[in-house]
């Protein structure tokens, strides 16, 4: 029999210091290795450069995909996380095509929110055509709340991030009105290396348009805010403008 895969996690990539495990500024998911990516790499560059702490967990390791295995996605999805320079990265041992919020997968993924104790966390948009990606929604808008819960043999203390932003990485084509889109005007390139880190889902693909398809998305929510490039950002809760010299 095959050992079960265990919780994958490469410790502090960017400085290579001890292991990075509290209060970070922003923990992203997403169902598969190149969704985060795809979605915010441009927001997530632009983050760091201003000294943001992020940490990037992929719910699933992805496969099985035609032209992947196991090992080549642990290997690109380092390769990505170094080229946005995040500080850490998880890949759990849920199950691709089987994602779903069921409470051993809702307490892992609590565990992942209670350990990094994150102020925002994003998640999966909440309508998409791959059940993985509206399963992984599911999955982290209850981990949240579990993440919170006193009187459990859970790891670490109890934790609940006060945002919750949602990401557009979507196999439908959505037609989306997004709550604010973030200028990435300066890390598009950036966000488009890391995402060809992922060799074996957009450059072994003959014909692939999937990177075109991105540039283009990208440049398109940028011209919505007058900039070059942006990425959309979504939320279901309002929010608020504490300083109102933003407006103006």
């Amino acid at each position: 029999m095959k050992p079960k895969k265990k919780i994958i996690t490469f410790e502090t990539l960017a400085s290579g210091s001890a292991a990075l495990n509290a209060k970070v500024d922003v923990l992203a998911f997403g169902a598969h290795p190149d969704d985060v990516e795809i979605a915010i790499g441009g927001t997530i560059a632009s983050m760091k450069a201003k000294g943001a702490k992020i940490v990037v967990c992929h719910l699933t390791d992805g496969e099985p995909t035609p032209f992947g295995n196991h090992n080549i996605r642990l290997k690109e999805a380092e390769r990505a996380a170094r080229v946005l320079g995040i500080d850490d990265y998880v890949i759990l041992p849920l199950k691709n095509r089987a994602l779903q919020d069921t409470l051993p997968a809702r307490r892992k993924v609590a565990e992942v929110i209670r350990k990094y104790q994150p102020a925002t966390i994003f998640a999966p948009y909440w309508v998409d055509a791959h059940p993985d990606h509206w399963g992984a929604c599911q999955l982290v808008e209850a981990a949240r709340f579990w993440a919170k819960l006193v009187k459990t043999d859970m790891k670490y203390d109890p934790w609940y991030p006060s945002k919750l932003y949602y990401h557009l990485c979507s196999h439908l084509r959505p037609n989306v009105q997004p709550s604010f889109i973030v200028d990435t005007t300066g890390y598009h390139e950036k966000k488009l290396a890391a995402v060809r880190c992922y060799e074996s889902q957009f450059i072994k693909k003959r014909g692939s348009k999937a990177l075109e398809h991105i540039d283009i998305i990208n440049k398109f929510f940028g011209t919505m805010i007058g900039t070059q490039s942006g990425e959309p950002f979504f939320s279901k809760e309002n929010l608020g403008v504490k300083d109102p010299r933003v407006l103006f």
